[in-house]
């Protein structure tokens, strides 16, 4: 007799969202983005589940999988993904560097059995009627997590007219964020507009910009513009590293009284690496620094640490996996560095994840990173968690603490199906504003 539930299933489910023509260094999200959705069934019918970035390679992956996980017990689940990695690390070594924000090796920086890990943790906090966070490191820390009003330019879409895809259109909504959200935002008065936006819609207290699209000096006029319009707010900025390091210590010693952080304000140069050149933008700066791209791994961090390059890592579970990401903040805590979570565009499974990892890790931690303002009202739960003033709270149910809707599901899988690609290629509608545009990791997407 099992001292835990076996798992009886393991499904694995692609799935499509909308998005808006949002700008990153890297280029023009596409009308529609994908994640991996994992269910697992135990023995005595409860489910877990789990979300991961999309795309045929981590839909392959998760599937090759299931004989690792069917009937397995849940209680076991740290010798599950033991086994996982003892099969697939050694392939998966020597491609895990994203210093420069290239879409193409996020795949590798991304571990995609981490969403089976979700899953697992989900079933076994039910198993034991407690929140996951509880199952994480020290315990829960927290029950409300602060969040960041998550800012980007955005194009306007009309000019992807005749694309294979057209970008969703709210014109219509009776709620003034999702109208705002799917119109152009290119100027400092639009982002105060989508800060005010958000604030009123999620309460949020502070904000993030997402940079590395127009010239470095235009986007600090957009930080001024927002310091100006809330002078309490916490105001940072990520321009992927898209500044050279002479440019970057100009701006950022404009940036002082601004920002609160900077987060990877430069990257790799002259032979150096993003961790020497981020050092070096300290010194000359002394702004607080933060990191989703070059530490990446353990190894990495490691470095890091020894350079004394940042001060908040951005440990994002789909990195690092959810014991991974809390292990991260006890390391950090004592080290005097700050834990926070870096986000892609998501469903609202990661955000209960979120939820569970922000009441997790230990210490005085960064208010975390969410696209769920943009996605927000394509669901996939039917107990999608709140988001009130400016705080996710965490679910009050055992496990993640959410339940799946088996019919948005199933619309989210039909989206995906429909579709010709299933792999990011941001270039691709950057091309409808630029022709014949290409990635530059130094250049910001509308500088040519």
């Amino acid at each position: 007799m099992s001292a835990t539930p076996i798992i009886k299933k393991m499904e694995v489910v692609p799935v499509a969202g909308y998005d808006s023509m949002l700008m990153t260094l890297s280029g023009a999200h596409a009308p529609v983005f994908t994640r991996n959705i994992v269910i697992l069934t135990d023995s005595e019918g409860h489910e877990g589940i789990g979300e991961i970035h999309g795309g045929d390679y981590a839909f392959s992956f998760l599937k090759d999988l299931i004989p690792l996980v069917e009937g397995r017990e849940i209680g076991a689940y740290r010798h599950i993904l033991q086994d996982i990695h003892a099969i697939y690390d050694k392939s998966r070594t020597g491609e895990d560097d994203l210093q420069t924000l290239d879409i193409s090796k996020l795949k590798f920086v991304v571990k995609t059995e981490w969403a089976l890990e979700c899953a697992l943790l989900d079933l076994f906090g039910q198993f034991l009627g407690l929140p996951m966070a509880e199952l994480l490191g020290e315990g829960k820390q927290r029950d409300e997590i602060e969040i960041l009003g998550y800012l980007f330019y955005v194009s306007d879409k009309a000019k992807a007219e005749g694309a294979p895809l057209e970008y969703i259109d709210e014109s219509s909504s009776p709620d003034p964020w999702f109208r705002l959200r799917r119109e152009e935002i290119l100027t400092p008065e639009r982002i105060v507009e989508e800060a005010s936006a958000v604030r009123e819609k999620y309460g949020v207290s502070n904000f993030k910009l997402k940079g590395g699209v127009l010239k470095g000096s235009e986007e600090v006029e957009a930080l001024k513009a927002l310091r100006k319009a809330f002078p309490e707010a916490r105001i940072n900025i990520d321009p992927n590293g898209a500044w050279s390091l002479k440019e970057a210590i100009e701006l950022g010693n404009e940036m002082r009284g601004l920002v609160t952080y900077v987060e990877d304000p430069c990257g790799p140069e002259d032979g150096f690496s993003g961790r020497e050149i981020m050092r070096e933008f300290k010194n000359a700066t002394n702004l607080p620094v933060a990191t989703n791209m070059i530490a990446t791994n353990w190894r990495q961090l490691y470095h890091t640490v020894i350079e004394s390059s940042c001060d908040i890592i951005l440990a994002d579970p789909h990195f690092w996996g959810f014991d991974g990401t809390i292990r991260m903040s006890q390391l950090l805590k004592p080290w005097g560095l700050t834990w926070g979570v870096h986000s892609n565009n998501h469903f609202d499974i990661t955000l209960a994840a979120f939820a569970q990892v922000g009441a997790a890790a230990v210490g005085n931690i960064a208010p975390l990173d969410t696209h769920w303002i943009w996605q927000d009202g394509q669901n996939l739960l039917s107990d999608t968690p709140e988001i009130r003033n400016g705080k996710l709270i965490l679910p009050s149910s055992p496990g993640l603490g959410v339940h799946i809707d088996r019919k948005r599901l199933e619309e989210a899988n039909r989206l995906y199906m429909s579709l010709k690609s299933h792999d990011r290629d941001d270039a691709e509608y950057m091309q409808y504003l630029i022709p014949d545009w290409k990635y530059d990791s130094k250049k910001p997407c509308l500088v040519r």
